[in-house]
């Protein structure tokens, strides 16, 4: 895959190892970067490891602080 795919829902959950359906929820819900073409969504590859990163540097700073309080 390059950086500048465009993946369909079903690429996208596969890309995620995750359900059609959990894409199509976070995606209705703005949570994944995702664009509306007619009735499909499409999702930039490149935005999607964005997401990932954005979302593990979260998971990092809370669990860093919870073993501080320990």
């Amino acid at each position: 895959m390059s950086a500048e795919e465009i993946m369909t829902i079903e690429e996208c959950a596969k890309y995620l190892k995750t359900s059609v359906s959990t894409i199509y929820r976070l995606a209705q819900e703005g949570k994944i970067s995702a664009t509306k073409v007619g009735n499909m969504w499409r999702f930039r590859k490149e935005k999607i490891d964005e997401w990932l990163d954005r979302k593990a540097a979260i998971f990092k700073r809370e669990r860093a602080k919870k073993e501080r309080r320990s």
